[in-house]
Formats: structure tokens, C-alpha cells, sequence
């Protein structure tokens, strides 16, 4: 493998990646084998964050839009983000991994509360740090608290891996067979074009402060590959 291009890095995992061809819940053997794939990259990129979403548990829109006060909804999603948190730092340790969960929500009895500083400290010691419950405020994704904490610990660059998704096309490419694949982007021609990357406040965020986005397939190796530099899917960055 090449030499890595990254030292610090942050990694965001939807909640429908963690629950693989399953209708509901966490798919322990995709689980496993992303932890996998983590522990060996860790000569290559030392320092590795994660921001993981809830969506296979609870997701706060479709709370709000069944009735549910959007405040409350998403709270029990950022709360779902939690659950994910501790499963994944449990597979990790089980890979031999130090991990740790920092959560925007008070959680003391199962995680840290989220300290920038706390969160440095862990990732130049080597330990991968998960950041739950978003950024701890209804009305925001965990696609903002992963742009958010990317910028906060001054990571290189954020790695977005998809749930059956090469990486951003023009369309939906599982109901419109003419999308087309997109290999490079800038911020503003994604937010312009209103393209499903992430939501505009995060896209926004990453384009005032130059931070690299990384878009591809959650596939066997694919995290692999982007850390040691290859074009691996879509890449949107803004000169």
C-alpha cells in the first residue's frame, strides 16, 4: 500500500451502513468487518475520528413528519447515534483498537461528554474517538456535527462512505439509469446543483474553511485505499 496522504482524519458512518441488508438494527458482521478494515489502516492514517448516525434505529424527519415535535424527534435520533457509538467502539476494542465515544448529549455512565481538547488528547495517543449525539441541538444533522468536529479537531479531511453508492451522481442512480457519476465536485457546484451529499449547513461549512471531502462506497477496502491516496469515488473540495 502507498504512504498515506492523511495523519488525521474523520470518518462518517450512516446508521444504514452499520445495518447492512438488515431491515432494522446493527449488522454485526458489516460492523465487524468495517472495524476490521480500521485496525489496518492504522499505520497508515494514525489519527481516526468517527461521526455516526442513527438512521437505522430512529431518524428524526421521519419522527417529525409521522407527527412527532421535530425538536423531540430529533433528539431520540441523536440519542439513536448513541447506541451506535457504543456498539462500534465495543467491535473495535474487539479488533484490539482503543476507542472511545464522546457524546454531545450527557451520557456519563456509558460515554464521555465531548471536550475538544479530551478529543485531541485521544487521537494523538493513537485511540479512534466516536463522536455521538450530533452536535447535542435538534434542527441539525449528523452531516453538520461531522463537518463540525472534522474542523474542531482539524482534521485533513472528511471520508464519506456510502451504503451501496459508487458516490455522487446527477440522480438517483438506483431509479434513474441515466445519472451519471461525478468524480470531482467543488462545495459550490454541489450545493448549487442541490446534489444528496450532505445537507447544505454542512456543505457550507466545508466549503468557508477548504475542508476536503471524500465520497465512496462503504465496500471491503474502499477506506483503505482513500488513505493511501487513491481516487476511490467522488472527490469535492474547493481550490
Amino acid at each position: 500500500m502507498a504512504r498515506a496522504s492523511f495523519r488525521r482524519v474523520l470518518l462518517k458512518l450512516s446508521g444504514e451502513a452499520l445495518m447492512g441488508s438488515r431491515d432494522f438494527g446493527i449488522d454485526m458482521p458489516v460492523a465487524r468487518s468495517i472495524a476490521h478494515e480500521l485496525a489496518g489502516v492504522r499505520t497508515h492514517c494514525p489519527e481516526i475520528a468517527i461521526v455516526v448516525g442513527g438512521g437505522n434505529f430512529f431518524r428524526g424527519l421521519e419522527g417529525a413528519a409521522e407527527g412527532m415535535d421535530r425538536a423531540t424527534a430529533d433528539y431520540a435520533g441523536m440519542l439513536a447515534t448513541v447506541l451506535n457509538a457504543l456498539a462500534l467502539q465495543d467491535i473495535l476494542e474487539h479488533e484490539g483498537v482503543a476507542a472511545r465515544v464522546q457524546s454531545a448529549l450527557a451520557s456519563e455512565e456509558v460515554a464521555e461528554p465531548y471536550i475538544r481538547r479530551k478529543a485531541i488528547d485521544h487521537l494523538e495517543k493513537g485511540r479512534i474517538v466516536i463522536f455521538a449525539a450530533g452536535t447535542g441541538n435538534p434542527y441539525f444533522t449528523t452531516d453538520t456535527a461531522a463537518a463540525l468536529r472534522a474542523l474542531e479537531v482539524g482534521a485533513d479531511a472528511i471520508l464519506m462512505a456510502k451504503n451501496g453508492v459508487e458516490g455522487v451522481y446527477d440522480g438517483d442512480p438506483r431509479t434513474d439509469p441515466d445519472a451519471k457519476f461525478l468524480p470531482r465536485l467543488t462545495h459550490l457546484e454541489a450545493i448549487e446543483r442541490g446534489l444528496k451529499v450532505m445537507d447544505t449547513t454542512a456543505l457550507s461549512l466545508c466549503m468557508d474553511n477548504k475542508l476536503t471531502i471524500h465520497v465512496f462506497e462503504l465496500a471491503e477496502g474502499n477506506i483503505a485505499r482513500v488513505l493511501a491516496g487513491e481516487h476511490v469515488g467522488t472527490v469535492i473540495e474547493t481550490p
